[in-house]
């Protein structure tokens, strides 16, 4: 029998070995009707004040993550950060102006660069032009492993080979051996480079998930194998069983966490859609209702035009069924592996 795990590259054997722009200014509570990414109590005064060109909130919402080791947090404020520079970019060019040198400005520059080459048909081509962007992010603060996590995204998308993207890895595992982010780019990356191959990517991530903390993002990563698998279809077969116990994990994970809570809330949303695709629509109800006011899109936008209102419409369906009895029966369970109704996803975008 064939060893799958010794398909993989070295860096990808273990862990151990080593959203959009306006709308972002939303600020849910636990009461409100959700709302598309939106932002939490940390991250909406920066985007209220950056919609007044102002930069220093974000500035300082950046240092103080960097100053306590928030990686996942500054991650996903970078993202978000960089998103809606993409759309008002006045207060990014004043920051820049002020101080080149700020960490927060580097890491959100060279995000924001490689969100702009990324929907290019010269996408490869242009990400080799914005490496010095992330190079500075990397040198601007030697501990912070989300400079690394662009790192990895650049190298998938400008198709780098995997003694260079091994490298990328050791670097990033080394500052933080959970980051959740840099494993989310490390399996995208693993889909593009086995398109079809669903148990190598399995794999690298049960592998992480076990070497993960019980509380860590990383316990959620088992479920966006299952995600690729269930929404690409073809390819190796997985077997359902295996699919139930991601689920399981990332279940768990959740109710490790607080209710409403914006940093698990991509993790809630993702689980509550594999559930549904496994026909555990019961498990899918309560993971939206867990989520509160957070829905995010990631991944409903691959399965309608209308990421929000599919949420809003499948929560209310999940919880009239739940209300008539109907779904301990399975009523609606998508056949195993299926595409989504927007057709198959990119394997590279797991």
């Amino acid at each position: 029998m064939v060893d799958t795990m010794a398909l993989l590259p070295a860096f990808l054997r273990s862990s151990r070995s080593v959203r959009r722009a306006s709308r972002l200014a939303g600020r849910p509570s636990a009461e409100d009707e959700p709302v598309l990414d939106g932002a939490d109590d940390r991250l909406s005064p920066a985007l209220v004040a950056a919609g007044r060109g102002e930069y220093g909130p974000a500035a300082a919402l950046l240092a103080a993550t960097r100053g306590a080791r928030e990686w996942e947090d500054r991650d996903r404020y970078a993202q978000c950060l960089a998103a809606f520079a993409r759309s008002r970019p006045e207060w990014f060019e004043a920051w820049g102006a002020a101080d080149p040198g700020d960490p927060g400005l580097r890491l959100v520059a060279a995000q924001l660069a490689v969100d702009r080459a990324w929907p290019s048909p010269a996408r490869a081509e242009l990400l080799r032009e914005v490496s010095p962007l992330i190079t500075a992010a990397a040198r601007a603060e030697d501990r912070d492993p989300v400079p690394w996590r662009i790192a990895l995204d650049h190298a998938r998308g400008s198709r780098a080979g995997h003694g260079y993207f091994g490298e990328l890895w050791e670097a990033a595992v080394r500052r933080s051996p959970h980051h959740y982010g840099c494993h989310v780019a490390a399996l995208r990356y693993l889909a593009a480079s086995w398109r079809g191959s669903h148990r190598e990517c399995f794999d690298f991530a049960d592998r992480a998930a076990q070497d993960a903390p019980a509380d860590s993002l990383v316990q959620a990563l088992p479920v966006r194998a299952a995600f690729g698998y269930l929404t690409v279809g073809g390819g190796t077969e997985v077997p359902r069983a295996r699919l139930d116990a991601a689920a399981d994990r990332a279940a768990a994970l959740s109710a490790r966490l607080p209710a409403a809570d914006p940093c698990a809330a991509e993790t809630r949303n993702l689980l509550a859609c594999v559930l549904v695709r496994l026909g555990r629509r019961r498990e899918a109800l309560v993971q939206l209702r867990l989520t509160g006011p957070y829905a995010t899109s990631f991944p409903w936008e691959r399965e309608s035009d209308d990421p929000l209102g599919h949420f809003l419409r499948l929560r209310e369906e999940l919880a009239a069924a739940d209300r008539e009895g109907a779904a301990g029966a399975g009523a609606g369970a998508v056949p195993v592996p299926a595409a989504g109704p927007r057709g198959s996803v990119a394997a590279d975008d797991h």
